[in-house]
């Protein structure tokens, strides 16, 4: 007899390149129904030409977010299985430089908005009484480095509403989970260059000697690849565990630095956590 089970469908953000473009593939190929979200119109166009449906949706933008959920929802008949918050910036800088405006920018779009798009789909779920939520964070979400402040703080916020939600959630039938990356194969950093030209005076800085030396250098000169650096199918791979397994985990870790970083948290007293991360 033929296959009558319903395809399931997912909204996955920031799929114009990298994690989310991965996902975006790797779930269609799962027999998922997959919105592959972004904030540009033209990469909505140019995924919609590889059979996507992709939604237009910036997370700094309360109408766009409600109004691309709206689209989903429309094509699915009101249903939605499970939503991948991915989408996401850094700015780097030493927090002595970062403009307090620029850190209300970064949490729009790495935070604020996530928890918006989170709740208007939570009254889905629920009606339908299932569901699974998966937010995209990162080893600094489990451990701070220098001149990444605004990140961190976006992806420690992250953690601790995602693993209230988890809790608030049970007996609920929507599953909750975090995946948490290391060093990944995308142009993260590459993207971070018009954040940071934008927001930070280095040349002004107490500290200029070291972003010439040292920051801007690995911001703009060709990367050597992290040797514990993985391709975005890695959190792909963790995807689909947490979208399929009956029982998924809280937390998926991606990358060795991300396990070596729970455990020193783990063990470590705090001033040797912070020399080992300062280095």
């Amino acid at each position: 007899m033929p296959d009558t089970q319903p395809t399931k469908s997912i909204l996955i953000t920031g799929c114009s390149t990298g994690i989310g473009y991965d996902a975006a593939h790797g779930m269609r190929a799962q027999g998922w129904r997959v919105f592959a979200a972004c904030r540009k119109p033209e990469d909505c166009a140019r995924l919609k030409a590889e059979g996507f449906d992709a939604p237009l949706l910036d997370y700094t933008d309360e109408d766009s977010i409600h109004a691309a959920l709206a689209e989903v929802l429309a094509a699915t008949g009101g249903t939605l299985d499970a939503l991948f918050n991915n989408g996401a910036y850094g700015l780097p800088g030493a927090v002595e430089d970062l403009p307090t405006e620029g850190l209300r920018h970064i949490f729009e779009t790495n935070f604020f908005g996530w928890h918006t798009l989170t709740r208007a789909v939570i009254p889905v779920m629920r009606a339908q009484g299932s569901g699974r939520i998966v937010q995209c964070s990162s080893v600094l979400g489990i451990v701070s480095i220098p001149w990444r402040g605004a990140y961190n703080a976006t992806k420690f916020a992250l953690e601790g509403l995602t693993d209230t939600l988890r809790i608030e959630m049970r007996g609920s039938g929507i599953h909750i989970c975090l995946i948490e990356p290391g060093p990944i194969k995308t142009n993260f950093r590459i993207n971070a260059i018009t954040h940071f030209e934008r927001w930070i005076d280095w040349e002004n800085a107490a500290r200029a000697t070291q972003y010439r030396d040292n920051l801007r250098k690995r911001l703009y000169e060709s990367p050597k690849p992290d040797r514990f650096e993985l391709p975005a199918k890695a959190v792909t791979d963790k995807l689909i565990h947490a979208l399929t397994h009956p029982r998924p985990r809280p937390r998926y870790y991606v990358t060795v630095p991300t396990y070596m970083a729970g455990l020193m948290r783990r063990l470590l007293p705090t001033w040797a956590l912070d020399r080992v991360v300062g280095r």
